[in-house]
Parts: C-alpha cells; sequence; structure tokens
C-alpha cells in the first residue's frame, strides 16, 4: 500500500531553512542541543544551547516545522528547558544586567 501522507512543498522548504540555520549554529559552537516550544498561534521556537554555552533561537510556523527542523538537523532535543540542559547556558554581563533590572522594577525605578 502506498504512502498517503501529504507532504506540504512550501513546509519542507522552510524546515529545510531553519534545520540549515540550526546546523550552522551547532558549527560555530561545537555543537548544539535544543528545545521546541509551542507559542501558541505563531507557532513555535527552537531554544539551541552550544556545547561553549552560547544559545540562541529560531522560530518555526508550527511545531511541526520545528521538529522536523531539529530533526533533519540532527541535534538532540530535550523536553523540557531545565536541569542539566539548562545548566549548560553560560550567561554573560548582559544577561546578568538584564535579570537584575527586571528583579529591582526595570529602568523606570532608577
Amino acid at each position: 500500500m502506498a504512502d498517503t501522507q501529504q507532504v506540504d512543498p512550501k513546509a519542507e522548504r522552510k524546515a529545510a531553512r531553519l534545520a540549515k540555520q540550526i546546523s550552522s549554529f551547532a558549527t560555530a559552537h561545537g555543537g548544539a542541543e535544543g528545545q521546541v516550544a509551542y507559542l501558541g498561534q505563531r507557532g513555535a521556537r527552537i531554544v539551541l544551547v552550544g556545547g561553549d554555552g552560547d544559545w540562541g533561537d529560531v522560530f518555526a510556523p508550527s511545531v511541526e516545522i520545528a521538529e522536523k527542523a531539529v530533526e533533519k538537523a540532527g541535534i538532540t532535543v530535550h523536553e523540557n528547558f531545565d536541569g542539566e540542559f539548562a545548566a549548560k547556558v553560560r550567561t554573560g554581563p548582559y544577561e546578568w544586567s538584564r535579570m537584575a533590572g527586571i528583579q529591582v522594577g526595570g529602568p523606570s525605578n532608577g
């Protein structure tokens, strides 16, 4: 019996473009791991953490496209952004100052 699953060429192209971006990030950062987060109607966010601790993200129009992209890129995907995975993120002065600003009420309280 033939495979009856429809393949959307536009979705395939988008997943391939995202996979290329993910692979580029992984190459530049000594590998990468990721987590796909559902954003509702807006789609999905793929959070990437490099082997060197640097992080970034890319956005997909759907969870299905995001999952296909990480599969094509061949990275490890985590169910949640917590525990050992979150501990791999290296934060710098910028992130710490932003977190401190949010904690004390932001720049308008100073």
